[in-house]
């Protein structure tokens, strides 16, 4: 009778731990579509932010340049000119990043560093731990005790 009732609590417990591992799939799934949002999002504002810097860079550019060709030829210097360059490669610039495939080729470059030079993408003492955290909340918790600052008490 005995071996009854502990086969029963048996395949309780294992229906009990799968439904535990399919409720923390579930959960990891969502949080993974989230963050992608998340990212989805964020990428979304800066090229927004980057077509609106766009914008404005060209409106100046469109005002300044024409100034700066009348400026020159009324003075016969072409010292009011030397801006027009590196203001064409600021435009220039902007509009690859707002309108063009500079996000694609950055992005291509990020997916060739991961791939090719990993090291560089390692933070410093590696991933943090929980026993990492839980040292640094202890030895804070030790800290405020010293001080007389123990905000918890």
């Amino acid at each position: 009778m005995g071996s009854v009732i502990g086969k029963a609590m048996d395949d309780n417990m294992k229906k009990q731990q799968e439904f535990m591992l399919e409720t923390q799939r579930l959960q990891m799934e969502r949080q993974i579509h989230m963050q992608n949002q998340m990212r989805e999002r964020m990428m979304a504002m800066q090229i927004a932010g980057a077509r609106d810097m766009f914008l404005w860079f060209a409106s100046f550019y469109a005002i300044a340049t024409p100034a700066m060709i009348v400026g020159a030829a009324k003075t016969q210097s072409k010292t009011p000119l030397a801006p027009i360059l590196p203001l064409t490669f600021i435009v220039a610039y902007q509009y690859d990043m707002a309108y063009h495939s500079k996000i694609e080729r950055i992005r291509a470059e990020a997916d060739r560093i991961m791939d090719d030079e990993q090291g560089l993408l390692c933070i410093p003492h590696g991933v943090p731990t929980m026993q990492s955290i839980e040292a640094a909340r202890l030895k804070q918790k030790d800290k405020e005790r010293l001080l007389g600052n123990d905000i918890w008490m």
